[in-house]
């Protein structure tokens, strides 16, 4: 892209689950300030894709590179803390704790003082208080109290608060995993600004979906995952949502005009 150095990259990825080949030699760049769309048919391999870049499976062979530098994730914890956040489809969010505590959850904190290093006593006022600007940051705070269990939520709200989430935490990427799945017309049509909100404070999106509307709507470039690999790169300006499936399940070769895979 214009001689841009990609900010999350992949060479050569390889993920076998015992007889079963996952991931087969796929590539993968995500460039910053841009909203890439992953899409893929059912068993194409591109949940194992993104559970690699996100450092939830260990890949067998290949290469991760963030910020041209090369990245080995062992865990989530580790992709968390170089700055790639994921929004995941089940929200990861512990229904019975308030929003202000699901959005610190796993990184708490603490109180200064000796209560704070001995008693691990946590600073209550200060993760509400970042959470609360967080969310008004995003135009989210139609919700009320901070403190209201996340079970008392839409699903919109819900998603809005993982998005927060990942928008707060994460310095480098946000990886979304099918954001709108279980939401209303209402509530998708919120999340997908919140994807352009979060996209405009100048953080690369990876939106993995099967909703193709949506990913010509926001999408900058569409990365076609077929067959465990990288199949073709195309644009939505470029490119109908009918060619992008037809590409997808091998009913139509990638044009010539596509990126190169």
């Amino acid at each position: 892209m214009n001689g841009q150095e990609p900010i999350l990259s992949a060479r050569g990825l390889v993920k076998r689950y015992g007889r079963v080949t996952a991931l087969d030699h796929a590539d993968f760049d995500l460039y910053p300030g841009e909203i890439l769309a992953v899409i893929g048919d059912n068993g194409a391999g591109k949940s194992s894709l993104i559970k690699a870049l996100s450092g939830a499976i260990r890949i067998d062979e290949g290469e991760i590179r963030l910020d041209g530098k090369p990245v080995h994730f062992h865990s989530p914890l580790q992709a968390r803390e170089v700055g790639i956040e994921t929004v995941y489809q089940n929200l990861a969010l512990s229904p019975a704790l308030s929003i202000a505590d699901n959005m610190f959850l796993g990184r708490e904190i603490y109180a200064g003082g000796l209560f704070g290093r001995l008693f691990r006593k946590l600073d209550h006022k200060k993760m509400q208080d970042v959470a609360r600007q967080k969310l008004t940051d995003l135009g989210l705070m139609t919700i009320q109290n901070i403190n209201q269990a996340v079970e008392t939520l839409s699903g919109g709200q819900r998603q809005g608060v993982a998005v927060a989430r990942a928008a707060a935490f994460g310095s480098k990427v946000v990886i979304m995993d099918e954001p709108t799945a279980a939401l209303g017309v209402k509530e998708s049509r919120r999340v997908l600004e919140l994807i352009k909100d979060v996209r405009s404070r100048g953080l690369p999106i990876v939106l993995i979906s099967h909703n193709m509307p949506h990913v010509f709507e926001v999408a900058d470039r569409i990365h076609i995952h077929r067959l465990g690999r990288r199949h073709a790169i195309i644009r939505p300006q470029d490119f109908s949502m009918s060619d992008a499936v037809a590409i997808m399940t091998g009913a139509m070769e990638p044009p010539e005009t596509a990126e190169a895979a």
